[in-house]
């Protein structure tokens, strides 16, 4: 016999407690009937109209994702706009929807353990406390290594994305003490410069807090990596998938009564870069 939804979300919240999420967050069950049966689940970072169709052929009943398809309010769920196409797909097709944003970013295991992991950190600790939860990780390499060295590493444990790894800072540096926050951190520099790093790896870095975070440092640390926001969350979905099938899993973790997936898609919204500067180019 299968699961049920309330089964899977019971198990979900208890690995992500919707408590811990952030105030302006939007987390929890999105569709669905806490009483269908769920025998196959996909995760994916984001609840696009392709990964909704994905999760629609692979025969899923249930879709957990990071980011929140409905953020901010909206007035219509027409099919004349994709946020109303994405609710009448999954209602139509009997796919619950369930979020694990922020209350993923601040477990343990969760999505910046993940990053932790991508970047060989040891001796891990917050990296900020944040409306009384733990935002990013802050850790140290086994070794000095240079900033070059440690951003080709990072990309090669990275998920391949078009935009690649963007670097602030120059490649000989010597770095060691590294800070992370999937997805978008520019708002955590204070935090950074106040923890020690040498790197901090983030994503979503804009122009002007990155060029007033650079002339603050005096050409000196914390350097800051770009590694692009879909791939700095991503790795957290493995780890997800695979404690909620062994929850699931009736306490038999061979048994396991739930088959989980991980999206095959690229949610990464940019396609190509042209021009990119290699390490140790013209700056």
């Amino acid at each position: 016999m299968h699961p049920t939804l309330a089964d899977a979300v019971h198990a979900l919240e208890g690995f992500y407690p919707p408590s811990t999420a952030q105030s302006w967050d939007q987390v929890g069950l999105v569709s669905g009937d806490l009483e269908q049966p769920v025998s196959r689940v996909l995760f994916a970072v984001d609840p696009t109209l392709a990964v909704i169709d994905e999760a629609r052929e692979l025969g899923a009943d249930l879709l957990v994702t990071h980011h929140p398809l409905l953020l901010r309010g909206i007035h219509s769920v027409a099919t004349s706009t994709a946020k109303g196409a994405s609710v009448t797909a999954l209602v139509v097709h009997d796919i619950a929807l369930y979020v694990a944003h922020t209350n993923a970013d601040v477990a343990e295991p969760g999505v910046n353990d993940a990053l932790v992991d991508a970047c060989g950190l040891t001796d891990v600790e917050p990296l900020a406390v944040v409306e009384g939860q733990p935002l990013g990780r802050v850790g140290s390499l086994p070794a000095p290594n240079t900033l070059a060295e440690f951003t080709t590493a990072l990309y090669a444990a990275l998920p391949p994305s078009a935009g690649g790894v963007r670097v602030a800072g120059p490649p000989g540096a010597r770095v060691q003490r590294v800070a992370v926050m999937g997805g978008a951190g520019d708002d955590m520099f204070d935090h950074v410069r106040a923890a020690g790093a040498d790197v901090f790896v983030t994503a979503d870095l804009r122009h002007h807090p990155v060029l007033e975070a650079r002339e603050e440092a005096r050409g000196g640390t914390p350097y800051l990596v770009d590694a692009g926001h879909w791939a700095t969350e991503s790795l957290w979905l493995t780890e997800a998938a695979r404690r909620l099938e062994a929850a699931l899993a009736d306490g038999d973790p061979s048994a396991s009564r739930v088959e989980t997936h991980i999206s095959t898609l690229r949610t990464d919204p940019w396609t190509f870069v042209v021009g990119a500067e290699p390490p140790g180019g013209t700056s």
